[in-house]
This record gives C-alpha cells, sequence and structure tokens, in this order.
C-alpha cells in the first residue's frame, strides 16, 4: 500500500525536483563562482560575491521595497477576501453576479489590469487625478513619484488578487 502512494507521489516530486529544487541548488552553486568572459574559465570566489551584494545601498532598497510589497498586499488581501467571503455567504439578492464581481479582477490578464489602472493612475488625465481636481487638490503622479508608486502598486495588486484568496 506505501509503495502504491509513492508512485503516485513521484510524478510531482519529479517535477518538484527538476523545476524547483535543482534550479535552486545549481544558482546557489553558480553564485559561489565569478562568470568568465569572453571563453576564460569561471573564478571561484566564495561568499566574495554575497559580500558585494549585502555592501551595495541598491540591494538593501530593493530588500526593503519587496518587504513593504509583501506586508502591503499579503494581509490586506487575506483580510478583504476573508470579508468579501463572509458578505457573500449570507443571503444576499444576487449573491451570484457579486461573487462574479469580486473574482473578475483576479481572471483578468496582467496586461488587461495594469491598462485599466493606468488610466485611474494617469497625471493629465487619470480618474484619481480627475477626483482630486473636483475637490480642489492638485493631482499626483502615481507612479512616477517615488514616495507614491509602492503604495499605488500595492493598491492595484490587492484589488487584482484579493477575489482570488
Amino acid at each position: 500500500m506505501q509503495l502504491y502512494g509513492a508512485l503516485l507521489l513521484l510524478p510531482a516530486a519529479l517535477l518538484l525536483t527538476a523545476f524547483a529544487y535543482l534550479p535552486t541548488v545549481t544558482t546557489v552553486i553558480n553564485s559561489l563562482f565569478l562568470p568568465g568572459f569572453r571563453g576564460a574559465p569561471t573564478e571561484f570566489v566564495g561568499l566574495e560575491n554575497y559580500q558585494v551584494l549585502f555592501d551595495d545601498p541598491t540591494f538593501w532598497k530593493v530588500a526593503r521595497n519587496n518587504l513593504i510589497y509583501a506586508i502591503g498586499t499579503i494581509p490586506t488581501s487575506i483580510a478583504l477576501a476573508l470579508g468579501m467571503a463572509l458578505f457573500v455567504n449570507g443571503k444576499l439578492r444576487g449573491r451570484g453576479f457579486v461573487r462574479m464581481a469580486y473574482f473578475t479582477p483576479t481572471i483578468l490578464p496582467m496586461i488587461a489590469a495594469a491598462n485599466i489602472w493606468m488610466f485611474f493612475y494617469a497625471p493629465q488625465i487619470g480618474l484619481f487625478n480627475s477626483l482630486l481636481g473636483a475637490l480642489g487638490m492638485p493631482g499626483v503622479n502615481w507612479l512616477g513619484d517615488p514616495g507614491v508608486a509602492l503604495g499605488s502598486v500595492i493598491v492595484m495588486s490587492v484589488w487584482k488578487e484579493a477575489g482570488f484568496l
């Protein structure tokens, strides 16, 4: 009986090894070498590549942005998805339509979602800046201002993925 279970798991284990574990191990091994250029052999440098990486301020900025993105999207998406699920779980007229509306952003291709949000975020003609202008407030360059761009991308990501969770 255990052999039968192992045989059923074998294809998934092989695919996981071939496409996840093996590339990870290969990448770690390659990171210990300096690539040779124009036919020169590779040179073993050990952890020197990691030292250069950790000394680079751009790496730390990217790591910080990734952490902010993860903290901004994951808990927010989970909380929003839970709230939406509880809302449509009760007796609600048009429940099927509401469920479809929740899930529609998830099935949109990313390029379509990006185009929709570009219309919202466009500096001169965007929906958000038009609303701000109607309230007498100045417009914002949502994707061009470094102080606002990451938050704008987080909002778009949460909108796109909340229905999936």
